[in-house]
């Protein structure tokens, strides 16, 4: 089992952007979620203590905490901190997973293709983060 927190607000992955380069056309990745993929990959490497990438099936635990917003007044904050109101906003749940998975692949697993089971929940609380809990699955990889 591994487990490792990402601190700060989860980034959802941005859409590749594109750029003209001479007469072609490059594909490049937004630069926020550059920054949040190597946090992830920062917290995932500290993790595995120079274990090698799991090479079978994989259960992903995730757990993301949103920062409530700054604009809600100090009720409504006391309420969302204590699971009260759900968080419905932005960012979308499963484009903050899309996006550390892809910061994991190589380190913590060596494909994210590999992980079989996601368990994801979406909070507010009074500090932002993202808990990632990554557990073996019995069976063999196909």
């Amino acid at each position: 089992m591994i487990e490792f927190i990402v601190p700060g607000q989860p980034v959802a992955k941005g859409r590749p952007r594109f750029a003209r380069r001479g007469k072609g056309v490059v594909a490049y990745t937004p630069a926020k979620t550059a920054a949040y993929e190597a946090l992830v990959r920062e917290a995932a490497t500290v993790a595995m203590s120079g274990r090698p990438p799991a090479a079978g099936p994989l259960k992903l635990v995730l757990s993301l905490t949103l920062q409530v917003p700054l604009t809600w007044s100090k009720k409504r904050r006391a309420l969302a901190i204590d699971g009260h109101i759900r968080a419905t906003k932005k960012p979308d749940a499963d484009n903050v997973l899309k996006g550390l998975k892809d910061g994991c692949n190589g380190i913590v697993w060596i494909d994210d293709a590999q992980v079989v089971c996601i368990e994801l929940t979406k909070a507010y609380g009074s500090q932002p983060h993202a808990a990632v809990r990554i557990l073996e699955v019995p069976g063999e990889a196909a």
